[in-house]
């Protein structure tokens, strides 16, 4: 079997799998999506939905954000760690925001990572999940699913994502990355991955090896 056919039938079981596949994080505007996902870092999603309904409460817009101090925003958000650096970006993105964009998140990859506390994996979630554009966001889950399965080959996330846009249909970026996010916390976890009840054995490199 080619590469080329293994990497269709690995995308087709995942399509199949899950079909319902969707962010995890709640939002209702790209703002809350940036910001969302930029108190994600190094922390669960399900912590950062338990923060953001009261911090959007309290600072709907990026208006009202850029006019806090970050101790204020501190207080909603300590439970999400790093929380100190988290609330200086988030109360700074804001600013850029109001200074530089009309108060509105850029549907512009480039812009995006000018902001602080966004780096590419942010930017590519925020492009695909609120402005529907065609990315691949490499978190944990992603790097470690995609090399396991042998849809990357990769040492670091860059070199995995380039690899990833080589691997998979364009017009699949954005659904495949909310399926290997699902198959990496249901299935392939990172200390002691599911293998007997993975359907993806078959073209497993990982489970080959």
């Amino acid at each position: 079997m080619t590469r080329k056919e293994k990497n269709r039938r690995i995308l087709e079981e995942l399509e199949r799998l899950y079909p319902e596949a969707r962010p995890a994080l709640h939002f209702d505007s790209p703002w809350q999506l940036l910001v969302a996902v930029i108190l994600s870092a190094q922390c669960t999603d399900v912590k950062v939905n338990g923060v953001t309904p009261a911090l959007f409460a309290a600072y709907p817009t990026p208006e009202a954000m850029a006019a806090a101090q970050p101790e204020e925003i501190e207080a909603y958000i300590r439970t999400c760690g790093l929380y100190h650096a988290k609330a200086k970006n988030i109360v700074r993105t804001a600013q850029i925001l109001c200074e530089r964009f009309g108060g509105e998140v850029p549907a512009d990859h480039d812009k995006l990572e000018s902001l602080p506390g966004v780096g590419r994996k942010t930017a590519n979630v925020v492009m695909s999940c609120a402005f529907g554009a065609d990315a691949i966001a490499v978190d944990t889950h992603v790097f470690r699913v995609t090399n396991r399965l042998g849809l990357a080959d990769a040492p670091d996330v860059l070199e995995t994502e380039m690899q990833l846009m080589r691997a998979i249909p364009k017009k699949k970026w954005s659904r495949a990355h909310h399926w290997l996010i699902y198959h990496g916390r249901q299935v392939c976890h990172a200390r002691k991955p599911s293998c007997d009840q993975c359907t993806l054995a078959p073209w497993c490199k990982y489970l080959g090896n």
